[in-house]
């Protein structure tokens, strides 16, 4: 059975980047392994308040902590080319051997619509992304053997091109899905699978589809990576841990599909909206930390090789000392 490692959400949408590697280093010390942090280009609402560039901060991290690191997760489909995805990821996976994911998602009108582009519905989207994946794997093959690829696709062209910075092994390029006929072609495709906390039945479909697409495939899908990215709220007392999430992450307790919102102020007005029931079977808020442990502790069970773990509040110090010390040893295979 593979191991399993417990990782730090470095919530750049809630923290200035400098804070976000320190808190990332502290994390590391207390017990956590690797780090991951989404490509945002705005926070979710304005209270949180921070909106690093990804690929920056992912590389302090590399020289800062000893752990995997990877954007968790990043859209080849709108801002960025798959191209220059390319490059960003095998740049840093020829600095940071072995430690760097490539982790891709369909991208939302959040973090994309600024350019200007039409902003298409969901199955365009997802298309989008499949394609920019093959982009990236065509460039990362090619490039590995010293040669040039050429795409001409339904969404993209790639002139002569190679990437002249190649770590000795691409890495591994994991998808994000949330839904099940996603979670198959992702098996098809990629090389592993990410998604975020959700009820167990719901996240074990997922999984199950995803493995069906990797047997399609002539893989394995139980040697593939599975990473999930839980959000919690901890705090010394449950009152405190409820204020958190309903003013720090209220996104947590929307119930509906976010990816065509555009802007972190209509979040805000929608955040009015969300009352304390709405996080139930969403995301666990208390102040017991064995909640919390039987929680991850449910999702390790399923699976899950890989979890890194966001508390939504700004006592993260305090929460990384806590769970470093009463939750992160008693979590087991």
């Amino acid at each position: 059975m593979k191991d399993f490692t417990i990782g730090y959400s470095a919530m750049l949408e809630q923290f200035h980047p400098r804070d976000a590697v320190e808190l990332s280093v502290a994390a590391e010390q207390a017990g956590f392994s690797g780090v991951m942090a989404a490509d945002h280009f705005q926070p979710w609402v304005p209270a949180q308040g921070q909106s690093a560039f990804v690929w920056n901060v992912l590389a302090a991290l590399g020289e800062r902590t000893v752990g995997d690191i990877g954007p968790g997760v990043t859209a080849p489909t709108f801002r960025w080319h798959p191209a220059m995805v390319a490059q960003a990821s095998a740049t840093l996976e020829a600095m940071y051997p072995g430690r760097h994911w490539l982790g891709l998602g369909s991208g939302e009108a959040l973090n994309e619509h600024f350019t200007g582009a039409y902003w298409p519905e969901t199955p365009e989207r997802i298309s989008r992304m499949f394609e920019a994946v093959d982009i990236i794997k065509k460039l990362f093959a090619a490039s590995a053997a010293g040669r040039e690829v050429k795409h001409t696709g339904t969404y993209y062209k790639l002139e002569s091109a190679r990437l002249w910075t190649m770590p000795d092994q691409a890495p591994p390029i994991l998808i994000a899905t949330s839904g099940p006929v996603t979670a198959k072609r992702a098996g098809r495709t990629a090389d592993g699978l990410i998604t975020v906390g959700a009820p167990l039945e719901k996240v074990s479909a997922l999984m199950d589809r995803f493995d069906e697409g990797m047997r399609e495939s002539g893989r394995d899908g139980s040697e593939a990576p599975k990473v999930l990215q839980l959000h919690l709220s901890w705090a010394p007392t449950d009152e405190e841990a409820l204020r958190n999430a309903m003013v720090e992450w209220p996104n947590g307790g929307m119930k509906f599909p976010k990816g065509d919102i555009r802007s972190p102020y209509e979040f805000e007005q929608m955040a009015k909206l969300v009352r304390p029931e709405d996080f139930e079977g969403r995301m666990v808020i208390s102040a017991d930390p064995d909640r919390h442990r039987a929680q991850i502790q449910s999702f390790l069970d399923l699976g899950f090789d890989r979890i890194y773990l966001h508390n939504v509040g700004r006592n993260q110090r305090e929460w990384i000392d806590v769970f470093g010390q009463q939750v992160l040893p008693a979590l087991h295979r």
